[in-house]
């Protein structure tokens, strides 16, 4: 204590508190002590008495930070109860500490918002071209979007859920993404992959955050919005023996929930009695749907509608396709009569199977199968390949390469791999 004397005031800082610490004068025949004197603005004061520097200002008269609401709190305390990211471990941002840490090197997953950047809403600036839409599925569609828009107009029970079923590779999901560009609708479309998780809950908890999406974008953006879910009887059917997951039960019921209260969607913080939701119009696709849980599908939540093109729609949608290839009309209907009974995909694959002779050439043109690998991926980043030119489309051309698409889905058919495999057993 006593190289404290070489000191005339030596301070101590604690938190809330300063102390300074004086040496006391020199006492004949007695150690020297410490004198602790507080200074004035560190001194306890009642609880009642006001501070020293008056009321304490409010930042804002009209700002919502230090606004208390119903229950007294304020809005960084709803702010917190309402996080729906609790991970902890992800909390390194770019800028706060060292970018070779965060930048671009170890991925976005460090940035903690990075997941609210992205954009989840679709738009269909791809869907370049006339394309035909067929009037029966446009009258579907924008008449269930608008009864759900005025469902608080009308006086009758409105059905949140519209179900598209139908045959394989028939457009149901093409047709209702050239709807939607035509409309002008900005959906949130999810898939059956999503339906499935390795975390109990996480895929309804995702319907119910994509479905709070679409309504944000009703109402911030002011445009029209839904949730569209593809081929749910893959990720929710049941087929043969498949097991039934938890996450199953939950996706099942998060769908139920929604139809039966459009309004009132949680997705982990607590009520609110002013947390209202604008109802969003959800779409499902599939191939069958006498696979899902029945109380899904029933008529008071789910509107079924069976597409099955018929002879002239496929031939107005296959003439379109064909158009920017100087196929005329009556060529096309003459390939529809061809090939009866096949969905509208395998037209598509007959106009892509005529690309290959062309592509075995482009690739005799780049140096040959040897140095394709080499070739390719060099000349892709530096853009210096070859200008492909696309083959001469001919109704002869594509009655060939319909015929072989045929004998192969002949082939599939006929063969039967395990006979072959267990020659010993008899049929």
């Amino acid at each position: 204590m006593a190289a404290l004397g070489f000191y005339s005031d030596l301070v101590l800082l604690f938190p809330r508190r300063s102390f300074v610490l004086n040496p006391s004068p020199k006492i004949k025949g007695k150690k020297r002590r410490l004198a602790l004197s507080i200074p004035p603005s560190c001194s306890r004061r009642s609880p009642n008495r006001p501070p020293p520097d008056g009321p304490k200002k409010r930042i804002s008269e009209q700002s919502s930070w230090e606004s208390k609401d119903a229950d007294g709190k304020d809005y960084l305390y709803r702010l917190g109860q309402e996080a729906d990211n609790m991970n902890i471990a992800v909390g390194a941002r770019k800028g706060i500490v060292d970018d070779l840490f965060v930048g671009e090197f170890l991925g976005k997953d460090s940035d903690i918002v990075f997941d609210y950047r992205q954009k989840v809403t679709r738009s269909f600036e791809y869907l370049e071209g006339d394309y035909y839409i067929a009037p029966v599925f446009l009258d579907k569609i924008a008449c269930h979007i608008v009864k759900n828009y005025i469902a608080h107009l009308l006086n009758v029970k409105v059905p949140l859920i519209l179900g598209i079923w139908g045959g394989k590779g028939q457009g149901k999901t093409f047709q209702t993404e050239l709807i939607f560009q035509a409309m002008g609708v900005e959906p949130v479309i999810m898939s059956a992959g999503e339906l499935e998780s390795e975390r109990a809950g996480e895929p309804g908890k995702l319907i119910r955050e994509r479905y709070r999406t679409a309504s944000q974008v009703i109402q911030n953006q002011g445009k029209i919005s839904c949730l569209m879910i593809n081929d749910i009887d893959a990720g929710l059917g049941r087929f043969g023996n498949t097991q039934m997951t938890v996450n199953n039960q939950i996706v099942v019921g998060t769908l139920m929930n929604l139809s039966d209260n459009p309004t009132r969607v949680s997705i982990g913080q607590k009520w609110r009695e002013s947390d209202v939701t604008h109802r969003v119009p959800i779409l499902v696709t599939g191939n069958d749907f006498s696979t899902l849980y029945a109380p899904l599908i029933r008529d008071g939540r789910m509107e079924k509608f069976y597409w099955q093109p018929d002879r002239e729609d496929v031939i107005n949608i296959v003439y379109r396709m064909y158009a920017k290839d100087g196929i005329s009309r009556d060529e096309v209907i003459s390939l529809v009569d061809t090939f009866p009974n096949q969905a509208l995909d395998f037209y598509g694959a007959v106009r892509s199977r005529t690309y290959d002779q062309s592509i075995s050439k482009w690739i005799s043109d780049i140096g040959g199968y040897e140095n394709l690998g080499e070739k390719l991926m060099k000349g892709r980043k530096n853009s210096k390949l070859p200008t492909f030119i696309p083959p001469k489309q001919t109704v002869e051309t594509l009655l060939e390469s319909g015929h072989s698409l045929v004998r192969e889905q002949q082939l599939i058919m006929n063969s039967r791999l395990s006979k072959e495999y267990m020659k010993n057993i008899d049929d």
